[in-house]
């Protein structure tokens, strides 16, 4: 193989031309420097002459002059260290708390993937982890969505899609029931003393079945219904799954929510009369 030869690269130079202007103001500043230096020796001569103790005048004052000079210089290598170490500690402390907030994050996600993929889609699983060894509270809001998610792909559910967030019009996980049906869950991540009110359901009521066509239309939630939140879910044919029943489901323990609900075409309406509120 032949190897072609480096090519030199040739710098051009620029060249000045001579300023006659340029080089005599050149000499006279410099000539003016001189002058100047050379009256100022002359004139601390003829001081030094008539009084002699401004000598160590001027040496103490030459050498506090170099000591506050010194001392400058060390307080500003002191100011620019101190700076450093407090960057560094900055930035040590930024990576420890990103290393633990992905260390967090790593392990929710890892919690719900392990603990859902040990639990069988037929009726109960012995060995499967209980609502003690899980739970549901601990989760963010965006958690426990994926968690639902993952129980309705657990138990035989296809085209599972999680799709809460801004605009979600009521819908937070979409999918399709082992018999074909189109299921449309709602997600309330709440404490205990916080319970879903008629609000939250007449929301999801009104965009479940006219705006997403759900044949099977679930809220669920980590606490409880109040009693007129029951009420008008049993009138439009809203399943409502509490903390209890949640825990029941996830064990295997108790029914799929839509094993459950009653056909399609049997609900859907606002007003429509059906049970399975509150199963």
């Amino acid at each position: 193989m032949t190897v072609p030869a480096p090519r030199t690269t040739f710098v051009k130079r620029r060249r000045y031309r001579f300023d006659l202007r340029s080089t005599t103001l050149f000499f006279v500043f410099l000539a003016v420097v001189v002058c100047a230096l050379g009256l100022a020796a002359r004139v601390a001569a003829g001081a030094l002459e008539r009084r002699p103790a401004w000598v160590f005048v001027l040496v103490l004052i030459g050498v506090a002059g170099c000591l506050g000079l010194r001392r400058r210089w060390r307080v500003a290598g002191v100011a620019r260290r101190a700076a450093a170490a407090l960057d560094e500690a900055a930035r040590e402390a930024a990576e420890q708390l990103e290393a633990s907030a992905a260390s967090h994050r790593r392990s929710a996600v890892e919690a719900v993937a392990v603990d859902y993929d040990t639990l069988t889609p037929e009726g109960v699983d012995h060995d499967a982890p209980t609502s003690e060894e899980f739970d549901h509270a601990a989760l963010t809001p965006e958690e426990f969505e994926e968690a639902i998610a993952a129980l309705c792909e657990r138990d035989g559910c296809s085209d599972v899609e999680v799709v809460g967030g801004a605009g979600d019009l009521g819908a937070d996980v979409l999918a399709v029931t082992p018999d074909g049906r189109r299921i449309i869950v709602q997600c309330k991540r709440y404490d205990e003393s916080h319970r879903v009110g008629s609000q939250d359901l007449q929301r999801f009521g009104g965009t479940c079945f006219t705006v997403h066509e759900a044949d099977v239309a679930v809220l669920v939630t980590t606490s409880d219904f109040t009693a007129p939140a029951l009420e008008y879910a049993e009138q439009c044919g809203i399943l409502c799954v509490n903390g209890e029943t949640l825990e029941a489901w996830t064990d295997g323990t108790g029914p799929r929510p839509w094993d459950v609900a009653p056909e399609a075409g049997t609900a859907g309406a606002a007003g429509c009369e059906t049970a399975g509120a509150g199963f």
